[in-house]
């Protein structure tokens, strides 16, 4: 069902290995999505709707692409009062937690008269991508909020999303609910790599944007790789991925849990233990092959655990700390004796969860922070989607007469250096200096 080796041997060295370079862009599907980008960047509409002819909903037309005022009222009326109650609940929490990322523009002064500083300005517009699974069967609602929200306490005025239709053209109504719970009406059935194609180029239906953000297969993450520069992604995600640390304190159970909630994502989901008691990996195996009948989605679970999923048994916390860094995993979870003291050791994760009670599925949904994180090792470098990734900043340079005779010379001479003679004259013509 799923290995489980030591640090010191030489499968549990290659192991770590693995985990350490998984980084990869290859998706499979580069001159696939190339060629639907290109059709939807010549033939806008046709394109995007020939698509979802093919593979979501045969009656598709231009003019129903766009979810209608009276669907969003369908939607209102099949939702029912439990599902709006956890739907406001996890809505406050998330504003609650990103209106804290907000930046605020600033300037500095000198005695001089001059004055810098940074404009920040949210962009325009944002695509919004949601998954809603075969035939709408899974729509992410917590995609809808966790995109949405971020863009909107941002300012970004016109905030577009789009998700596939089941084959009757129709949108979840809990997807609908959510978009229009956060303030977005602007909704369009259209998936995969057509639905970013639509949103980079812009048709005649579905406007261009500047922002491009959300969870997807590999079509989408493959489409998003390809426009990126056009407009900005959130980050070129893989699988989804988690990573315990479990001591003597942790319960099989609750690990067993969490490994399977990774594993059910996708086939590729990694789910990793690092243990430090031998007694432990045992444990563990036995609580998933109790646990995994009882999952609806038990054969993707069962896929992911056994091409991916590994228990390392290694010789204590610190140690597994340090492992952990090198991974540089997605969700990491703490479950040990104190958790608190070993978190200012942790340098790279996308979420860090401390405690056994803490499972990354609150993150996910309610907890507040954001669940689009850097996977395939990236949280070296990367951080969690965020307010900021709808901001944008300009510089500000303003000089007085005073201040640009004070800098001059230092101008020209780095100029000349550089030999760019124009940009000292630009100051000397100021100055009355040229020729000099």
């Amino acid at each position: 069902m799923i290995r489980s080796v030591t640090l010191s041997s030489d499968e549990g060295r290659r192991a770590l290995r693995g985990l350490v370079d998984r980084f990869s862009e290859e998706t499979g599907c580069r001159e696939v999505v190339q060629t639907i980008l290109d059709r939807v960047r010549r033939e806008g509409d046709a394109a995007v709707v020939d698509y979802c002819r093919q593979f979501d909903c045969p009656t598709m037309t231009a003019a129903t692409l766009r979810v209608s005022a009276d669907e969003f009222a369908r939607a209102e009326a099949e939702v029912d009062e439990d599902f709006r109650a956890t739907l406001r609940l996890a809505i406050g929490r998330i504003r609650t937690f990103h209106e804290r990322e907000l930046e605020d523009s600033w300037l500095l002064t000198r005695d001089d008269g001059t004055i810098t500083g940074r404009l920040v300005r949210p962009v325009d517009s944002a695509g919004l991508y949601v998954p809603g699974g075969t035939e709408g069967s899974t729509p992410l609602v917590s995609s809808v909020l966790m995109n949405g929200l971020p863009a909107q306490i941002a300012g970004v005025g016109r905030r577009v999303m789009v998700t596939p239709p089941n084959r009757e053209g129709r949108v979840s109504a809990a997807l609908l609910v959510a978009a229009r719970e956060i303030g977005i009406d602007e909704v369009y059935k259209a998936g995969s790599a057509w639905a970013i194609g639509g949103l980079a180029f812009g048709t005649a239906t579905m406007p261009r944007v500047d922002v491009i953000v959300g969870p997807g297969n590999q079509y989408v993450a493959e489409a998003k790789r390809q426009v990126q520069g056009r407009v900005r992604i959130d980050m070129l995600a893989g699988p989804s991925e988690v990573l315990v640390i479990a001591d003597h304190t942790a319960d099989p159970a609750f690990i067993a849990a969490d490994l399977l909630a990774q594993a059910e994502h996708d086939p590729q989901a990694l789910a990793l233990a690092l243990v430090t008691e031998p007694e432990l990996a045992p444990a563990i195996v036995a609580e998933l092959e109790r646990q995994l009948p009882e999952l609806a989605r038990a054969d993707i679970a069962r896929t992911a655990l056994a091409d991916r999923g590994l228990i390392l048994e290694v010789d204590g916390v610190a140690e597994a700390i340090e492992l952990a860094n090198e991974i540089a995993i997605e969700h990491l979870e703490l479950q040990v004796a104190e958790p608190w003291q070993w978190l200012p050791q942790i340098r790279h994760a996308g979420a860090i969860f401390l405690g056994s009670w803490t499972p990354e599925a609150a993150g996910d949904y309610v907890a507040g922070p954001n669940h689009v994180l850097p996977t395939m090792g990236t949280a070296r470098i990367a951080s969690a989607l965020g307010v900021e990734t709808f901001l944008k900043k300009s510089s500000i340079i303003s000089y007085s007469r005073e201040a640009l005779i004070a800098d001059g010379d230092h101008i020209r001479r780095l100029a000349a250096l550089e030999g760019l003679g124009a940009h000292g004259n630009s100051v000397a013509v100021r100055l009355g200096k040229t020729g000099r």
